[in-house]
């Protein structure tokens, strides 16, 4: 099966999740980072002092580990003569099991992204902070919606829209009050509109000149006109700020919700954002189970059995989906049956009882990953996998409510 980048991005942040729960007993699990420009040699006498120093460890056991895992990621290294393009990632270490046991484990790994930095740490715990800051979108956006009573700031990281600042104004209606001629009214309200939009581009800049200049995009003005193309010809932001307007976009709110009201504008901008991509899907799923198409499926059961007919245009699935499928068989009659479980911390060790027909002890025979098994599947059928996070609201509702299986139908199938 060929992989997207999203399948790729799924099955990274699965590893990650792996290596979470491991733990040494002491300080001997060991984290090897190496960027591509990295001498193998180098790293090679480093792991043999590390090795002589290591002696030293008055534990018997965290020094015979220690040691143990160094040698593993000698033996490991004479394989790799030269980091790949991105670079690569050993962890290594003796893994407790439970039980007073321990496993020796060895996991390499070539991250989505360059690795920066050479690192040799060794701890009681695997370091994943370098590749777990890869899982998240460094691409910012500015959002500002204004009008004259109000404006707010707000900044969209990755699949996230954060409110930064909200500001409101003393501008004065259009109605005046007795005693002011209309020419002095009309100045006074054109100084405070000014001194508003100056208010609001102090604020706004701050926040993005804040951000790193190679994560920042450029920003997004909504509001009602002639408000935003005022505020835009007026050159109130910072000239830097200025030069990174992409465009200007028609809101009827200029609180909160006005930042994601300025989002769900942006579809055709920033197609190429995840996102983007992952509200459209989502979009199209709960319209067609709304209007009642018959295009739309959800639940393990209804998506397998459209899967497996050839009829699911779009896979959707939930980057949060942990469960696993369990092929359980008798080992005294034919009897056979597939179960869906949650995969949950122990359940390699579940025992699925005795068998229904003779009585005889039943056995787990195969374990996959329910979402590599669908994906194969959809492969298969040529059908399009999108994996959806679950970091926004119809996201959420995907793997809460629909059980974090759903399909966009090529036909009406019934099922």
């Amino acid at each position: 099966m060929v992989e997207s980048d999203a399948h790729k991005k799924y099955e990274f942040k699965r590893t990650l999740e792996t290596l979470r729960d491991k733990r040494g007993r002491g300080t001997e699990l060991i984290s090897l980072y190496i960027p591509h420009d990295k001498q193998v040699s180098d790293i090679t006498s480093q792991l043999r002092e590390e090795f002589g120093q290591a002696s030293n460890i008055k534990s018997r056991v965290t020094r015979q580990n220690v040691q143990g895992a160094i040698e593993s990621l000698l033996s490991r290294l004479k394989l790799i003569p030269k980091a790949p393009v991105n670079g690569v990632v050993i962890f290594c270490g003796a893994v407790d099991i439970g039980a007073n046991k321990t496993d020796m484990t060895t996991i390499i790994i070539e991250p989505p992204e360059p690795i920066v930095s050479y690192k040799y740490h060794c701890d009681s715990a695997f370091l994943l902070t370098p590749l777990e800051e890869m899982l998240h979108e460094q691409k910012t956006y500015g959002l500002l919606v204004l009008d004259r009573r109000e404006a707010t700031v707000g900044l969209l990281k990755g699949k996230h829209i954060e409110e930064m600042a909200h500001l409101t104004s003393n501008v004065p209606g259009k109605q005046r009050k007795g005693g002011q001629s209309a020419h002095r009214f009309q100045q006074l309200r054109l100084i405070a509109i000014n001194d508003f939009y100056t208010r609001i581009a102090d604020a706004a800049s701050a926040v993005f000149i804040a951000i790193d200049h190679k994560d920042f995009q450029g920003v997004f003005i909504g509001g009602p006109s002639p408000t935003k193309e005022e505020f835009e010809a007026g050159e109130f932001l910072h000239h830097e700020i200025q030069k990174k307007i992409l465009g200007l976009f028609d809101v009827a709110n200029t609180d909160e919700s006005g930042l994601t009201e300025l989002f769900d504008q942006l579809g055709d901008v920033l197609s190429d954002v995840d996102v983007v991509k992952e509200k459209k899907h989502m979009e199209m799923f709960l319209r067609d189970l709304v209007n009642d198409t018959g295009r739309s499926s959800y639940g393990e059961e209804q998506v397998r059995k459209n899967l497996q007919m050839g009829s699911v245009e779009v896979l959707l699935l939930s980057d949060e989906l942990r469960k696993v499928r369990l092929t359980i068989k008798c080992g005294n009659c034919t009897f056979e049956e597939k179960k869906t479980m949650t995969k949950k911390p122990g359940d390699d060790d579940y025992q699925p009882g005795n068998c229904t027909k003779c009585g005889s002890s039943l056995r787990v025979v195969d374990s996959t990953d329910i979402v590599e098994e669908l994906s194969s599947i959809a492969d298969q059928m040529g059908t399009n996998v999108a994996f959806i996070s679950s970091d926004f609201e119809e996201g959420s509702q995907l793997l809460n409510a629909f059980g974090g299986i759903a399909a966009i139908l090529r036909f009406k199938t019934g099922i």
